[in-house]
């Protein structure tokens, strides 16, 4: 066998593989290809009180008072899980929104079993 019917054959297997899976599994498998260029940790494996940079696509944005204080919160999943992003004191962030692929860091909090990365550094994925 060549080297190129070898090449073939795992083309193939790959177009099978994603013809067989459903679709939310094949995204987490593309999100976790994501995570891994981009040299983040996956939401899975992130700890509480842990400095984290995580990467994924945003689900949700939502404007959200908290105490009196506009706050944007939006939900990164990254295939593996979800932490939610919450910026205080903000009506809009230009960028921040469903569908957007995106980086962000900061130290993360576990409250109530929810993940949450407060005022968080982000980068903007193409």
């Amino acid at each position: 066998m060549t080297s190129g019917d070898r090449a073939g054959r795992g083309r193939l297997r790959r177009a099978l593989h994603r013809l067989s899976v459903d679709r939310d599994a094949l995204q987490a498998q593309e999100l976790q290809t994501t995570v891994h260029a981009a040299g983040a940790t996956p939401v899975a494996a992130c700890q509480d009180r842990q400095r984290v940079a995580v990467a994924g696509t945003l689900r949700t944005v939502t404007l959200r008072p908290l105490a009196g204080v506009p706050t944007v919160e939006a939900e990164l999943y990254d295939g593996t899980g979800s932490v939610t992003l919450v910026w205080l004191g903000r009506h809009r962030i230009p960028g921040i929104e469903p569908g957007r692929d995106v980086v962000a860091r900061g130290r993360l909090s576990v409250t109530g079993g929810r993940r949450l990365l407060y005022n968080p550094e982000y980068e903007l994925r193409p």
